[in-house]
């Protein structure tokens, strides 16, 4: 119903937001990265929505990106995950992090999110799989394996970035072994 709100920013309590709109101020929950990227107080703000009405409430919720709103209406999808925890998902992790546990099969990642447990966790990674990390592009979109998914887990926990990670998995052989993988990847990132 309500797609897109245009106007000035009155108001930042996180997550809420008000944003006047010609004289009607709307109250709009945003995820914490969208927050972050807000305009000044007084500043002309644009925020993507989506309307959710429940029999106690109807309420607004806002995006800055296109991908953030489509992210949130697949995680409300998934049974047992509302809009609150659909909002705590985006505001712990990024939807590209969020495509990436998904489409890698890491409950580890969204079980560190607050409110996000091990059986959430595993019934989004199995709802989601398809739709959210079927979009990635990236380190994870170069996984043709087994071995090079644990490969690339391995150097994401090292703390290598996803640029990094993709470059050095580009240059290991198709068929090499978790292992030797691993010692290849660190020694191509350590020249």
């Amino acid at each position: 119903m309500i797609g897109k709100l245009t106007g000035t920013l009155l108001e930042k309590n996180p997550p809420e937001v008000l944003v006047d709109c010609n004289g009607v101020g709307y109250e709009v929950q945003v995820p914490m990265s969208t927050f972050y990227n807000l305009p000044p107080i007084g500043e002309r703000v644009s925020l993507l929505t989506q309307f959710i009405v429940r029999e106690d409430a109807q309420l607004l919720y806002g995006f800055a990106s296109v991908q953030e709103r489509a992210a949130f209406r697949e995680l409300i999808k998934v049974a047992g995950v509302g809009p609150r925890t659909a909002l705590a998902v985006l505001s712990g992790m990024g939807v590209g992090d969020l495509a990436q546990a998904i489409s890698l099969q890491e409950a580890g990642r969204l079980v560190k999110v607050p409110g996000i447990g091990k059986k959430t966790a595993e019934r989004l990674l199995l709802e989601l799989k398809g739709k959210l990390g079927a979009e990635l592009s990236g380190a994870a979109a170069l996984v043709k394996s087994d071995a090079q998914a644990d490969i690339l887990q391995a150097l994401l926990a090292l703390g290598y970035n996803d640029k990094e990670a993709a470059a050095a998995l580009k240059a290991l052989p198709a068929d090499v072994a978790v292992s030797d993988g691993i010692r290849l990847a660190l020694k191509a990132l350590g020249k």
